[in-house]
């Protein structure tokens, strides 16, 4: 048996914790393929954007994204590649005609 490594979980808990709310869940899903400025979340989730950018800071702070300011606005990308198929494989375990 592994020894507990309390720090590893902890940073991996916080990863699980911030894909844990469908806004953040569909944001991240949105940066599979794309680059996504903060504006078009604001448009597309119809949210305020005091919130999305919360939402965004909490991926940003677990490193599932990164930003990049380019002028006036701040442009988001995935950080941590693994995501889609860690997606993908809860997807296929659960079976997606439950979901």
């Amino acid at each position: 048996m592994k020894k507990m490594d309390k720090r590893r979980l902890e940073q991996l808990t916080g990863v699980f914790k911030a894909l844990s709310h469908p806004a953040r869940l569909w944001m991240v899903e949105q940066l599979f393929d794309a680059e996504i400025c903060v504006c078009e979340f604001v448009e597309e989730l119809k949210l305020d954007f005091s919130t999305v950018s919360k939402h965004l800071s909490i991926l940003k702070q677990a490193h599932v994204i990164e930003d990049e300011k380019r002028g006036k606005n701040v442009y988001y990308h995935l950080r941590a590649k693994c995501i889609p198929k860690i997606i993908s494989c809860l997807e296929n375990s659960i079976g997606k005609q439950e979901i």
